[in-house]
């Protein structure tokens, strides 16, 4: 087991193809994706594809298999540079994660690639402990974080999940229209 303390947690990965990402209400961002083996060579291909396609999407800070049309538990996450991070642990390719502990709730707003014309405020813990995967090592991976990378992280497993953030929200009075589209 490795607890994430600062930058990078990328493996070695091979070469990312750039994938279409879907868009509600597609099937697959409904539905429980299925764990998924973090050594086997098609998992590891995604983990790369996840982050080739979150790096060419302008203000993604994450990207789940769902998004990109596939059910499995893997997702990729950077909060580097955001205005709203605190605490950035690098570029992360999890598989399987899950929240071993959560607490502070605050509500925050949230936008997504797969929701593209709206935002919603949703409650999420502001400090989070994740638990999960590294693709390619198989390692056991800990982070622990807050504030919007915590909100990312839990954004991203709600994916795998089967979870919109609009899923999330208190009500219609909840949701806005995107004013800005980056």
């Amino acid at each position: 087991m490795t607890s994430a303390t600062s930058g990078s947690l990328l493996p070695e990965l091979p070469g990312g193809r750039v994938l279409p990402v879907v868009r509600a209400p597609a099937a697959v961002l409904s539905a429980p994706s299925p764990e998924v083996d973090p050594l086997d060579p098609d998992v590891v291909q995604l983990a790369a594809d996840l982050l080739a396609t979150q790096r060419v999407s302008p203000g993604c800070v994450g990207l789940a298999a769902p998004q990109v049309g596939v059910a499995a538990q893997l997702f990729s996450l950077d909060v580097t540079g955001h205005p709203k991070a605190r605490t950035v642990h690098g570029t992360v390719v999890l598989a399987n994660a899950r929240v071993a502990e959560a607490s502070r709730w605050e509500r925050g707003r949230e936008g997504c690639m797969s929701v593209p014309d709206l935002t919603g405020d949703v409650k999420r813990a502001g400090r989070l402990v994740v638990v999960g995967r590294v693709p390619g090592t198989g390692e056991e991976l800990v982070v622990d974080t807050d504030a919007f990378e915590a909100r990312a992280y839990q954004h991203e497993i709600d994916h795998c999940a089967g979870l919109l953030f609009l899923d999330r929200v208190a009500g219609a009075h909840a949701l806005h229209q995107r004013k800005t589209y980056l």
